[in-house]
């Protein structure tokens, strides 16, 4: 996969990449400094000397620390600090959605700036991993709908705070990871009629399931090479007389979206 990678620097010092924005993400998130070194996979030296390159390129402090904290002394954000991670990430979705307009150019090089990477993995505790596109999204002060479009006529609406969209640099164009439970999923028959607040409704076509005494895992295609599972009670998997071919609709709720990038 082609990428493209965000850089900043004012000629003076070392340049300020995404790794040295996921040290500070991790300190954040650690409460500490050292701790966040560890998880970063840097040393304690290190981490001040790349926090203290930050601090001077942006020309404020990025954390605010204290002795005694967890690990050997606190350490938290700063408004600035916050600022500098929420526009990086918008920075590197802008870029991405730049590249992916640009894929045109590089026919024939034997290269995709689009295509996920091989190897690519995520370890997730979610049954339902779809990549897709991010094709609309609606903000406020404090959440936002974002549409994903993962096959040309399957769009998922999901739910997340205004925090989360900037963190995340999510902007329309910019390719995402939508992830949701199989718990989280319900079947309906397609002639159902029901009246539901359940944004995300997708039709699809009974694929697989297992049914144990309690309860079962349901396979459908909702089409484009994608499938959905959905963990429901084996009395449902009866009731709904559910068999490889049947059709039903797929059902979840926009709060029950997950969004990640890569």
């Amino acid at each position: 996969m082609l990428r493209a990678s965000v850089s900043l620097s004012d000629g003076n010092g070392p340049a300020v990449g995404r790794e040295r924005i996921r040290l500070l993400e991790a300190v954040a998130r650690e409460g500490s400094i050292s701790a966040g070194a560890r998880l970063a996979g840097v040393s304690y030296k290190g981490a001040w000397d790349a926090l203290a390159a930050m601090a001077n390129l942006f020309g404020a402090p990025l954390l605010d620390t204290q002795t005694g904290g967890k690990a050997g002394g606190g350490a938290r954000l700063t408004p600035a600090g916050h600022a500098v991670i929420a526009a990086f990430n918008r920075l590197e979705g802008e870029l991405a959605r730049a590249l992916k307009h640009a894929q045109g150019g590089f026919t024939g090089a034997g290269m995709d700036a689009t295509a996920p990477p091989s190897g690519f993995m995520m370890r997730t505790s979610a049954r339902n991993v779809l990549r897709g596109t991010i094709s609309e999204l609606h903000h406020d002060t404090l959440s936002a709908e974002v549409s994903v479009t993962i096959a040309p006529e399957t769009t998922v609406h999901a739910l997340i705070t205004r925090d989360s969209l900037e963190e995340l640099g999510l902007v329309v164009g910019r390719d995402a990871l939508v992830l949701v439970k199989a718990n989280f999923i319900m079947l309906a028959a397609p002639d159902a009629g029901m009246r539901i607040s359940a944004r995300n409704r997708l039709p699809g076509v009974v694929r697989r399931f297992d049914t144990e005494d309690v309860n079962a895992h349901v396979v459908v295609d909702i089409g484009g090479d994608r499938t959905l599972t959905a963990s429901v009670t084996a009395d449902a998997v009866r009731s709904l007389a559910l068999f490889d071919g049947v059709r039903v609709d797929a059902l979840f709720d926009p709060s029950h979206v997950i969004l990640a990038v890569d």
